[in-house]
């Protein structure tokens, strides 16, 4: 034993005291999931358009990050440069899903004040 401790004498105030700010956090922390959970129903509500080749291909995706429409103008069709055609389709929806995952993350943000929170995203 330390100095000037005896035997059976309890450190801190009594018992039970942090059991209450358990509480009270694990309260807190469950409304934050709630709130989170809102968030990300909104957020999959959300639609977000790119374009690529100057507006030739447009794609738009939603917020669980499914496509939802792709246009394309007849003239960007080439038949002998199908490869460009698939490049900019590919970089219209690498863009749109960059967006939307830009969008995502800045609401949780503002909901976690930056905080990272694993799993929650």
């Amino acid at each position: 034993m330390g100095k000037g401790m005896r035997a059976g004498k309890k450190l801190g105030s009594g018992s039970g005291a942090g059991a209450g700010n358990v509480q009270k956090q694990m309260q807190q922390m469950q409304a934050m999931q709630k709130k989170m959970e809102e968030v990300q129903a909104e957020v999959d509500q959300i639609e977000t358009t790119a374009t690529a080749g100057g507006g030739a291909i447009s794609v738009t995706v939603n917020g669980t990050k499914q496509l939802t429409k792709i246009e394309i103008k007849p003239e960007v069709i080439d038949l002998d440069d199908l490869e460009m055609l698939q490049d900019l389709i590919m970089v219209a929806t690498n863009e749109a899903l960059r967006q939307m995952e830009e969008i995502s993350s800045n609401e949780m943000n503002k909901l976690t004040g930056g905080f990272n929170i694993p799993g929650m995203m």
